[in-house]
């Protein structure tokens, strides 16, 4: 009696372990869902709407998503939170987001456009002017503090992380005391202007390699080029 209980106990143990070991099926579908979503990447430029604020150097981040737009022939809709224009790039959907909530909101828009379009963490890039930055200095990094700018910290408040990738273009922060907001929202003078086509170019070239390539070697690539 005890050699046959002892050997159905064996038994099943065996069978719940055989269950333990089977894979779930993955459909088709859900194949392609999963693929889509790997290869989907959220590129927010931050930056204040208005004709204002156009050639400013807060606005960066949109100046940055217009010189990719105009060099690929896109074309941006304005949709809820923002303006937003759909770059394909060597398999990859790129979905470029200029805010429309203006700077100190900016985390409302990432987070409606990262829930609609199902885009992981990791594959969001934001770009953002820095102050703490020389002129045109390229910074790319996984995670970190706000530094200050407004548009970051409500992005770290709305998403609850830091853990996004940032490219921080700089500004440099030749200006006297007092006279930050000035400055920040002050037109790029003509030195800057000379040499801005060649950082934008750059800058293009940072946002496909970001899919393409990967963030470390995006990192390795450009940074402080």
């Amino acid at each position: 009696m005890i050699k046959w209980i002892t050997k159905l106990f064996s038994s099943t143990q065996k069978e719940e372990n055989k269950e333990d070991n089977v894979k779930p099926e993955v459909h088709e579908h859900q194949k392609n869902n999963i693929e889509s979503v790997s290869k989907k990447y959220l590129i927010v430029g931050l930056g204040n709407i208005g004709a204002e604020y156009v050639n400013t150097r807060h606005n960066i981040g949109f100046k940055v998503l217009d010189f990719l737009a105009k060099k690929e022939s896109l074309s941006f809709e304005i949709v809820k939170l923002g303006s937003l224009a759909e770059y394909k790039f060597k398999g990859r959907t790129f979905l470029l987001l200029k805010p429309n909530t203006y700077m100190n909101l900016s985390g409302k828009a990432v987070k409606y456009w990262m829930d609609k379009e199902n885009i992981p963490l990791e594959n969001i890039l934001v770009i953002t002017d820095d102050l703490n930055l020389s002129f045109g200095t390229i910074r790319i990094k996984p995670k970190g503090s706000d530094g200050g700018h407004n548009g970051l910290k409500n992005i770290n408040l709305v998403l609850n992380t830091q853990n996004y990738t940032r490219y921080r273009f700089g500004i440099s922060d030749q200006f006297k005391k007092g006279q930050q907001v000035d400055y920040v929202l002050g037109e790029w003078n003509d030195e800057e202007n000379s040499k801005l086509p060649e950082r934008l170019e750059i800058s293009a070239e940072i946002i496909k390699s970001f899919g393409t390539a990967g963030l470390e070697n995006t990192m390795t690539t450009f940074n402080g080029k």
